[in-house]
């Protein structure tokens, strides 16, 4: 009977301990320095959103929308992965993003996911329905500071590609939508962090990634088992990462999809604050 119960305790405690790893929600804050960020945004907080799978927190996203409300994001960057190809749900994707379209502006590029589900299709216009700006392949400038005769709005831009599975010009796309006039400060969002060889022969100073899911099992000292597109051990799962000019931050992501479990790796919101050196 003792031992019956020693199993049962365990069992339990196991069982608390993979639920706290999937369902925790950790957020990881950085403070990102750069001479090029315009005056006028220094403090301007970034909120990312990463692979998301189609999991929910709480009750109509209500656990992880009080987060990101708590965090008073400037504007929420959404790298992929918002569907899962296994169980799509469209109506509980757009029931998250129209909660958080009314906190801040929210830009958006896709996954492998929305597209191996065959709901890509149906998913742009129910973004854009919701004021989100779709960068597949174009960008947006977003502005700040007060309009006057001499001096006119700050501005950086930010970019954003489809996914490497079926957009295989990406680095073409690339150098287009890199091209500057000026030294401007350029934020590219894009799925796939094994790019960075790629994205760093442009001119991004910060880019942020999702897609290795943390390497989903994490070892102490030692980082991630898995990730697709990298293999065992892969170089990037989370974090800064860094190459010439260009910074690279990647989201452990919120959800699961072939593998149901996080250890050591708990679902994660990236917050990013802009400084000037």
């Amino acid at each position: 009977m003792k031992l019956f119960k020693k199993i049962l305790f365990c069992a339990f405690m196991v069982a608390a301990y993979l639920y706290w790893q999937d369902n925790g929600i950790l957020v990881t804050k950085y403070q990102y320095h750069n001479t090029k960020i315009p005056k006028s945004f220094s403090g301007y907080r970034i909120l990312q959103l990463s692979d998301l799978q189609n999991k929910t927190f709480g009750k109509h996203h209500k656990k992880i929308v009080s987060i990101i409300q708590k965090q008073k994001p400037d504007c929420i960057v959404i790298t992929g992965d918002l569907l899962d190809r296994n169980r799509t749900n469209i109506a509980s994707a757009i029931e998250l993003i129209a909660k958080i379209a009314n906190l801040a502006p929210v830009y958006y590029v896709s996954g492998n996911h929305e597209h191996q589900s065959g709901k890509y299709e149906e998913l742009i216009p129910l973004l854009k329905e919701n004021g989100v700006f779709v960068l597949e392949n174009n960008k947006e400038s977003i502005t700040k500071g007060q309009e006057s005769i001499t001096k006119g709005q700050e501005s950086i831009s930010i970019l954003g590609i489809k996914d490497k599975s079926v957009n295989k010009n990406y680095q073409q796309v690339l150098t287009a939508l890199s091209k500057t006039e000026k030294p401007a400060f350029q934020i590219l969002l894009s799925h796939r962090p094994e790019l960075l060889s790629v994205y760093s022969q442009y001119d991004i100073d910060l880019v942020f990634t999702g897609h290795a899911h943390g390497g989903q099992i994490r070892i102490p000292f030692v980082g991630g088992i898995f990730a697709p597109h990298q293999g065992f051990f892969p170089k990037y799962t989370s974090g800064v990462h860094q190459q010439n000019q260009t910074t690279m931050i990647i989201s452990r992501g919120l959800g699961n999809s072939t593998f149901p479990f996080r250890i050591n790796n708990r679902p994660e919101l990236v917050v990013v604050t802009l400084a000037i050196d």
